[in-house]
């Protein structure tokens, strides 16, 4: 008898030590991200998705359009999202040299701060180019640069099923997804989103900012 209930209380103690050591299993975290905007109406509504499920994200906003959009990045940075610097005018990196690229850095960096107040710490490059003066360029301006894990393809106007099996398929914790909140023609991404995030969060993926995302690595 004594063995018996030795050997329940013995396994009550293993899975109560179960229970507590899954309650206190970290979350997976990721990084949503935009490139391109602001856009007037596709920001906007991003920007009202992400507050409707209380997550962060970080922006990579073109200078220019953010000079045509300035409440967005405004609003962006205010409700908690990073913004970081995807030049000036969307060039092609392959054709700059050092003193053009330096100047679509300089007058993006300049329009972030001159917005919101915050110099931006982050670069994507255009199309993921980071080959010769642009990664040196973007080192000696202090910038962290930052491409991606998951990309959904979404700026080639890709249907609302496909750009949410492409983030499916591919996220795990410390992703980096990659989605545009400017896209020529129509977007689906927003309609993506509000299938996706709800999931995601279901499945305990917490969705943090870049910055975040790094530091917490």
């Amino acid at each position: 008898m004594r063995r018996v209930l030795c050997l329940v209380l013995a396994l009550l103690l293993f899975v109560g030590m179960g229970f507590s050591v899954f309650a206190e299993v970290p979350p997976k975290k990721i990084a949503l991200t935009f490139d391109d905007g602001p856009h007037a109406s596709y920001t906007a509504e991003i920007l009202s998705i992400l507050k409707e499920y209380g997550i962060k994200a970080t922006f990579f906003v073109v200078g220019q359009n953010a000079e045509e959009h300035p409440s967005l990045v405004k609003q962006a940075a205010e409700e908690g999202h990073e913004i970081g610097n995807h030049t000036y005018s969307h060039p092609k990196l392959k054709e700059q040299n050092a003193e053009s690229f330096s100047y679509e850095l300089e007058k993006t960096r300049a329009v972030i701060e001159g917005i919101t107040g915050v110099s931006p710490i982050l670069f994507r490059p255009p199309e993921g180019f980071r080959e010769g003066v642009i990664k040196t360029v973007a080192k000696e301006q202090g910038y962290q640069m930052v491409l991606w894990s998951v990309d959904t393809e979404d700026w080639r106007g890709l249907s609302a099923d496909r750009i949410e099996k492409a983030i499916i398929k591919d996220v795990k914790d410390g992703s980096i997804i990659l989605c545009h909140d400017y896209v020529a023609g129509q977007s689906h991404t927003p309609e993506a989103l509000r299938r996706v995030i709800p999931k995601l969060l279901a499945e305990g993926y917490e969705f943090v900012t870049v910055s975040d995302l790094v530091r917490k690595r």
